[in-house]
């Protein structure tokens, strides 16, 4: 059975889209479908419910994707040992991220992946920390950026302690303090950021009982920063994700050690590919941490 079908039937369940999945494989529309009508022809039972409003897998197909996801992995990790053989690093890895690593740390990585190690790939998927779990379990994505993992099944590496700081703005009584009492945040309408999985800022909270009065909850953290810049609000954010603020807002270190935890997430059994990335990701990290406290 050719592992290019699993390939088009992996990538068509990837972004639900024919289609698509035939450009990004050179193949027309209709070459596709053919392609996923023979798969089923030779399983003997449907992968896709095709509609007009689009497609979905069927309980058969979704079942099937995830052990042809492991057959392709088996293949990428079988050519990867190939080439680690013959002293060529090459492969593909793929990588779940979310917004702040992909604007912060991952360009310059790249760079330095391209660098050193030109025949490998990066592909990034992004998500927030449940989708990038859901990716890794999946089988989507080789590793991802998530605060924890508690599955048995993945490494979690702690990376990175990114501060929690209160966003405040000049209409806030506390905007002249240089330090802020985390039980302070009680006595102003709260900004909450809303995240699917766990939520670092309630997970502070909740360890120093603090109980805020949230006014709104939004999953943008420039929507949060701009509710607080026109005084509806205080807010807690991590410092990695805080570009250019407004002139009327600015951060305020607390006085307890409030952090969230970036690390990385991997299956168990590392490809060459993905060991190289991870490697390169640690020395930046580590230069760029000797730099910061100097």
């Amino acid at each position: 059975m050719s592992l290019f079908k699993y390939e088009i039937f992996n990538k068509v369940a990837e972004i639900g889209s024919f289609t698509k999945a035939g450009e990004i494989h050179g193949l027309t529309q209709s070459a596709v479908s053919h392609a996923i009508s023979s798969l089923e022809k030779e399983f003997g039972f449907e992968l896709i419910h095709r509609r007009k409003n689009g497609l979905t897998l069927t309980t058969e197909g979704q079942l099937m994707l995830n052990k042809i996801r492991q057959v392709l992995q088996a293949q990428e990790l079988l050519m990867q040992e190939a080439a680690n053989i013959v002293g060529i690093t090459k492969g593909t890895v793929r990588i779940g991220t979310f917004s702040s690593i992909s604007t912060k740390w991952l360009p310059t990585i790249i760079q330095k992946m391209e660098q050193e190690y030109p025949g490998i790939q990066i592909h990034l998927r992004e998500g927030d920390y449940y989708e990038i779990e859901k990716m890794l379990a999946d089988g989507e994505i080789d590793c991802g950026f998530v605060n924890r993992m508690y599955s048995n099944h993945f490494q979690y590496s702690p990376l990175f302690r990114d501060r929690l700081l209160c966003i405040v703005s000049d209409k806030s009584p506390l905007y002249n303090k240089n330090i802020v009492d985390i039980e302070e945040v009680e006595l102003e309408p709260f900004i909450l950021t809303s995240y699917n999985g766990t939520n670092d800022i309630e997970t502070v909270l909740d360890y120093y009982n603090i109980k805020v009065n949230v006014r709104f909850e939004l999953h943008d953290e420039t929507s949060v920063v701009s509710m607080v810049e026109h005084g509806l609000g205080i807010t807690i954010l991590p410092e990695l994700v805080l570009n250019k603020l407004p002139m009327n807002v600015k951060t305020i270190p607390f006085k307890q050690d409030c952090f969230r935890t970036i690390g990385i997430a991997t299956k168990q059994t590392l490809s060459p590919a993905t060991e190289k990335f991870i490697d390169i990701l640690k020395q930046w990290l580590n230069i760029s941490t000797m730099e910061i406290t100097k």
